[in-house]
């Protein structure tokens, strides 16, 4: 349908500056800058996305196939405190429990709730900061001033007040992560939005009789992805941390459970006595943490060309 055909009301001399824009550029509006394979054939040529990956993956397979390969976190061998051997490569702590057994269980609560947290906060923060960028005026107002609200909110104590009202469940934590991470998820989508805003495909969207949601979802959305995919990654991590943390305060997981940062608490008192008992744990929760991170600074790295 000609473009004149789908705009009605519109000012003519606008309809006829974006058709005569269209016809010189042959295109009806920019295509949105989704990631072409080039981008990710780039990211298998860095190293350090290759590996920060693999350890991901690795962690991934450990957390869903742990039951699978036979191995038992809670089972006694009977040997307390025993160093890494040939028999438990990990060596075993107090009670006797295999620590390379409870490492790799460790992942699971781990990358249960790190990654639904940001997955909510991803949702959350992006829908918002689409809508302020926007409408922009008293909305973005309203929005902006909310997002300042939770941003200045110190980060334990409101996770200390959210588990100490509600408990340190799973869902809880979830929760709490998606309300921490999604604003400034938000303000960085708005920020990106706002540089689309002032794009010529926008205005053609606009002219033609587009609705909001479909501007939003269906020609904005596509052109700050990038943006979006970074935050989501680097939420995966700080949830992951803080997750890790509160199991450290004993407000999340409980024992037996084989998560790690319940495990570095249990055992910081053997750390030299015993290092294994807390190093591995330790590591486990680093080589993750870290690993995500630089993947998503290869993500913007690469996106930004």
């Amino acid at each position: 349908m000609a473009l004149t055909e789908a705009v009605r009301g519109a000012d003519p001399a606008a309809v006829e500056i974006i058709e005569t824009d269209a016809v010189a550029t042959g295109i009806r509006r920019p295509a949105a800058r989704s990631p072409r394979p080039r981008r990710w054939a780039a990211l298998l040529r860095r190293p350090t996305f290759v590996i920060s990956a693999l350890i991901v993956l690795f962690w991934v397979a450990a957390a869903v196939g742990w039951r699978l390969v036979g191995l038992e976190p809670f089972a006694d061998s009977g040997a307390r405190l025993s160093p890494p051997s040939a028999e438990h490569w990990f060596g075993t702590d107090r009670i006797g429990r295999d620590v390379f057994a409870r490492v790799l269980a460790g992942a699971e609560p781990a990358l249960l709730v790190g990654p639904i947290g940001a997955a909510l906060a991803t949702a959350l923060g992006s829908t918002l900061g689409l809508i302020a960028g926007y409408r922009r005026g008293w909305v973005d107002q309203i929005f902006m001033r909310g997002f300042d609200v939770f941003l200045t909110l110190p980060t334990l104590i409101f996770l200390l007040v959210i588990v100490g009202a509600f408990g340190g469940s799973a869902p809880t934590i979830i929760v709490a992560v998606g309300i921490l991470f999604g604003p400034g998820i938000a303000r960085i989508v708005r920020a990106a939005v706002l540089v689309e805003m002032g794009k010529q495909y926008v205005t053609s969207a606009r002219v033609q009789g587009e609705s909001a949601g479909r501007i939003v979802f269906r020609e904005l959305l596509p052109n700050v992805w990038p943006q979006v995919l970074v935050q989501a990654t680097l939420s995966v991590a700080g949830a992951i941390f803080i997750s890790s943390s509160l199991s450290f305060l004993g407000l999340a997981s409980a024992p037996p459970s084989p998560d790690w940062g319940l495990a570095v608490n249990e055992n910081r008192t053997y750390l030299q006595a015993a290092w294994w008992t807390l190093a591995f744990p330790t590591l486990a929760i680093a080589s993750l943490v870290v690993s995500l991170n630089l993947i998503a600074d290869n993500f913007r790295e690469v996106f930004r060309r």
